[in-house]
């Protein structure tokens, strides 16, 4: 009984990854690295190189492997690039979830965790947010996250399938044992911007917008940690295999952050003054994003224990570090 992770050699999914290792589950990890790093894999986790869309692979990889439950993470994530190239994230995030879906029911594969997003809500009017909230997302990307949910929706009541659709706020930190943390090639999200400001991977960093109807004009996000989040992945697999029904939840504490108090903490925790531009608002940045997390706390019983601001960021800055070491040790 093996657990398919998807993208398990990006960020979200390795961390995944780990913590059913750490449970003692069996695991193959299936990417293209077109994101993610081989050296990302985690110890003890069978690999493939290939991708999730490729159906006579994934069937291989079911039956090789014994496969009796997938954890999808692999897709395309940058919200402005999907505005550029919407077929592209069409293909990658919805084309392909419907290829691996099909595999999983011709394989009789019975538990699926999709790694969805709080983009389909789009701009909601309220927050806190949750899951029953329209869905009126504004980008391509949220629209193919969407469109993969109602894939989802819709195999679920035709066919021997149940699933988990965790919605993720603002993901941020790293691995507390450093065994893993935020790669990304082209890095847009807060704490990771203002991490390598801090440790001079980056000359400055710029707040967008400082006019929002905020306590500090800034915008406020909910941050969640990637361990907390890997967590709730396991306890979503273990939900389904008790015979819990299909669902669809938030990921995210319930309580947000502004721009400007991140980076505060980034310079307290680091004790690096960085420099930050004023720039002017992204298009599409709503005010304030937060999750209403009482669905997922009460049906999963998952609690959080990184839920600190500071261990966040602590943790995404050992990360930073750590990556710096390894770039001094390949030159």
């Amino acid at each position: 009984m093996t657990v398919l992770v998807t993208g398990g050699a990006g960020y979200i999914g390795s961390h995944a990854a780990l913590a059913l290792l750490d449970g003692g589950r069996d695991v193959v990890v299936l990417d293209n690295l077109s994101q993610g790093h081989r050296w990302a894999v985690p110890t003890g986790a069978a690999f493939v190189e290939g991708d999730c869309g490729d159906e006579d692979l994934v069937r291989r990889v079911i039956a090789e492997h014994d496969v009796t439950a997938i954890m999808h993470f692999a897709g395309s994530i940058i919200v402005p690039d999907s505005v550029i190239y919407p077929l592209e994230y069409y293909r990658n995030n919805t084309v392909n979830s419907r290829a691996l879906l099909q595999v999983a029911v011709d394989s009789g594969v019975k538990h699926f965790i999709f790694s969805s997003t709080a983009g389909v809500y789009g701009e909601p009017k309220a927050t806190p947010i949750n899951e029953d909230f329209a869905l009126k997302p504004i980008s391509p990307y949220g629209t193919s996250k969407m469109m993969t949910e109602k894939m989802l929706a819709d195999a679920a009541i035709a066919h021997d399938l149940r699933y988990v659709a965790l919605r993720y706020f603002n993901v941020a930190g790293a691995d507390p044992k450093g065994r893993s943390g935020q790669t990304s090639r082209k890095a847009t999200h807060l704490i990771k911007i203002a991490s390598q400001a801090a440790t001079g991977t980056r000359p400055q960093m710029a707040i967008y917008g400082e006019d929002y109807e905020t306590p500090d004009g800034t915008c406020i996000r909910d941050y969640i940690h990637v361990s907390d989040l890997a967590n709730a992945h396991v306890l979503a697999l273990e939900y389904l295999e008790r015979g819990g029904e299909s669902d669809v939840m938030n990921c995210g504490y319930g309580r947000g952050f502004s721009v400007r108090e991140v980076i505060g903490a980034v310079k307290k925790v680091s004790g690096v003054d960085f420099e930050v531009e004023l720039a002017d608002r992204r298009p599409g940045d709503p005010a304030a994003l937060i999750a209403a997390a009482d669905r997922i706390r009460q049906k999963l019983g998952w609690t959080p224990v990184h839920d600190d601001l500071e261990d966040i960021v602590r943790h995404a800055l050992d990360w930073e570090q750590s990556l710096k070491s390894r770039e001094v040790s390949a030159a």
